[in-house]
């Protein structure tokens, strides 16, 4: 597995900074497993738990959750190309780089077809370090009714903004606080 985020998976300073920071990050990385079988990369596998439903629905009423696969890659471009410029920006000064860390989260339903699950491993490789797909075991009817209500479905979100993305993170931290890593 040629994973780029596999010993790399630097967390936002919020959650770094929290007293289950470091629990949170070991339970994401032995929970990994690939996002298909003939992928490369392997993403953490999490509940749907009551936290993290709450932490979603929160970080969606903020306006700071974007759903399926197509919206989230035309978001995830235009940052890109923001932040491209900034960085030449700040070259250009002798600025310092900026740092890689975790900033937006793609949380995946169960039930996607290989074909989907190809296209998200090519936008967490084309997005790098600041891009972490969270696998959570549930199906797309399951996810969109408990995040966007009614009979919605969403075999993708979103979060961006570094606040939303650390507080759906440290939601999933009960999950191997209590030792309860699941691979």
């Amino acid at each position: 597995m040629d994973d780029p985020s596999a010993d790399a998976l630097r967390l936002p300073k919020q959650v770094v900074a929290d007293p289950c920071g470091e629990a949170l990050r070991t339970g994401l990385l032995a929970s990994r497993r690939m996002l298909w079988s003939g992928g490369s990369i392997a993403a953490p596998a999490a509940q749907l738990t009551p936290e993290l439903t709450r932490a979603l629905r929160s970080a969606r009423s903020a306006g700071r959750v974007t759903r399926g696969l197509e919206q989230a890659a035309k978001a995830l471009a235009g940052e890109d190309k923001g932040l491209r410029l900034v960085d030449q920006r700040a070259a250009s000064k002798g600025a310092a780089a900026r740092g890689e860390r975790v900033s937006r989260l793609l949380l995946l339903s169960n039930d996607g077809a290989e074909r989907f699950y190809r296209h998200v491993e090519s936008l967490v490789r084309t997005n790098g370090p600041r891009v972490l797909a969270l696998q959570l075991d549930v199906s797309a009817d399951d996810l969109g009714r408990a995040v966007l209500g009614g009979d919605a479905s969403v075999r993708l979100l979103l979060v961006s903004h570094r606040e939303s993305v650390a507080n759906t993170l440290l939601s999933l931290s009960p999950q191997w606080t209590a030792g309860d890593v699941e691979s």
